[in-house]
């Protein structure tokens, strides 16, 4: 039975999708989720990114899908590193994340919503 190349693209970019945000997931969600879990003030602002995040894939016109999340989170790391921004060290500290790390977090969350291999 021959397969469609289509449906063979299409399963490929939904299995990096998901493997990207799997490596997410495992270098900044585990941890920041945990942290937001018990710092009310970080879930507000994890919160707040994961609206904005939504409002800018068109959430509220379309559902947002796994492809869509790992694209996102891909193009603003990318941006980031572009400009300077290096991962830090160690995401032990969650006191402070500064704008990335949230916005990360927040797909994170998101992506823990569609799917639940992406819970932390």
């Amino acid at each position: 039975m021959r397969v469609p190349y289509n449906r063979v693209t299409v399963r490929s970019a939904v299995g990096s999708a998901r493997s990207a945000l799997t490596v997410l997931t495992a270098s900044v969600g585990t941890a920041g989720l945990a942290a937001a879990a018990a710092r009310p003030g970080l879930l507000a602002m994890v919160d707040q990114h994961a609206a904005a995040v939504r409002d800018s894939l068109g959430g509220d016109r379309r559902a947002l899908t796994v492809a869509a999340l790992a694209g996102y989170a891909q193009g603003v790391r990318a941006a980031a590193l572009e400009h300077g921004w290096e991962p830090p060290a160690d995401l032990t500290d969650w006191s402070e994340p500064d704008w990335l790390l949230t916005r990360l977090l927040a797909v994170c969350a998101l992506a823990r919503s569609l799917d639940p291999r992406y819970l932390a």
